[in-house]
């Protein structure tokens, strides 16, 4: 859950333990939703006299026990809330607070000491690289060395390190290096067209995206107008199934019963979550367009993937009315000539029957999506 997204800088320790209490009330938590992020706007404005960032003295007064009261909330390590911190590898914030540069390690023990065990490092106020001489790639590696001595000298686990790099859109090449995600283009509007433009992008760097990292498509943004209902299970869809981290950018206490519905449906987060393979699902052909066509509007529309029970499908209708859609099935290179597959939809929840040969998908809405869980059972 991501506070600066759904409240931008109107936030406090109070929202943030209302936010948990709500992941965990809308059962989020059970199934998989761990982490809360305060993002942004939570700090007084200057460092103290020692250099150190000072928590708002009146927005978060206590942080550590706001993070305590969180942690509480989770019955198994595995499933604690861990609040998530951002911090800014230039002079400030994108919000315009202190940022990390030449004070990598002090932050990040700060951040340690206060309870938080996840850093997403945004982009903002860069300095100059002939003033670091260190390019791209330095500018990161500062904070990744500052959070590998830190969990050295301490003894506790590394923090989970985020990439926000939206400056440079090849991080992608280079982000697994430093941490565990990495951004891959601006950020998301809740309307189709810019899920077009990032579905559209990703659909040609899906093989970046393994168990040793992510390419993050950033928050997801379901609840917070300017999406159909279809628009939002699409979006949805891509994001999970593409192995992109899931960050809820919706204010809870306004969530609606459709909005939960999608983002608990726990059979497209069994993939997403899939703890055998780590790989996205890739396209094995655009559509509308031809193969390999880059067309921010109209991306890439057949789309398929291993999991550890089966081969995953995504039928994305990026068209603006309704559409049959139909392919042969070893187009996808993880499908078998001559043998039968059991057909799960895993959003009706419904098992339909086995496809031989083809497999063919009436009346998809415009902008839906459809997704499937295709199993061998034998030969044809």
């Amino acid at each position: 859950m991501n506070s600066l997204t759904a409240e931008q800088c109107n936030i406090n320790q109070d929202l943030l333990i209302t936010t948990a209490n709500l992941m965990k009330s809308l059962g989020l938590l059970d199934v998989g939703y761990t982490h809360v992020n305060i993002d942004d706007c939570y700090a007084e404005k200057s460092r103290d006299a020692n250099g150190f960032i000072v928590p708002d003295s009146i927005r978060f007064p206590d942080i550590k026990n706001m993070t305590d009261q969180i942690h509480a909330l989770g019955l198994y390590v595995l499933t604690a809330f861990f609040p998530k911190q951002v911090f800014d590898s230039g002079w400030f914030t994108c919000a315009g607070y202190p940022g990390s540069f030449q004070n990598e390690l002090r932050d990040a023990t700060t951040f340690q000491d206060w309870g938080f065990d996840y850093l997403k490092y945004d982009n903002c106020y860069i300095p100059d690289d002939d003033v670091i001489r260190q390019g791209m790639v330095g500018k990161y590696q500062r904070m990744a060395d500052a959070l590998a001595n830190l969990s050295q000298t301490s003894g506790k686990p590394p923090f989970i390190f985020s990439l926000c790099e939206w400056g440079q859109e090849q991080v992608w090449l280079w982000g697994s290096e430093l941490g565990h995600s990495w951004r891959v283009t601006g950020d998301i509007e809740p309307e189709w067209n810019s899920l077009a433009s990032i579905i559209n992008f990703n659909s040609f760097i899906t093989q970046a995206t393994d168990f040793s990292g992510h390419n993050d498509m950033d928050m997801l943004q379901l609840g917070n107008g300017g999406l159909t209902f279809e628009e939002a299970k699409s979006h949805f869809t891509a994001w999970a199934l593409m192995k992109s981290p899931l960050l809820i950018g919706t204010n809870l206490s306004a969530i609606t019963p459709d909005i939960l519905g999608i983002l608990k449906n726990t059979e497209i987060l069994a993939i997403n979550q899939d703890s055998v393979v780590g790989k996205s699902i890739s396209p094995f052909r655009w559509g509308k367009n031809p193969d390999w066509t880059s067309d921010s509007s109209f991306p890439a529309q057949y789309w398929s993937g291993p999991s550890q029970n089966g081969t995953v499908i995504m039928l994305l209708n990026t068209l603006n009315e309704s559409s049959t859609m139909s392919f042969t099935l070893t187009e996808s290179p993880w499908i078998r000539a001559g043998r039968i597959y059991s057909v799960r939809d895993l959003w009706a929840h419904t098992d339909n029957g086995t496809a031989v040969g083809n497999f063919t998908v009436n009346n998809v809405p415009p902008h839906g999506v459809i997704a499937l869980l295709l199993k061998d059972v034998g030969d044809a």
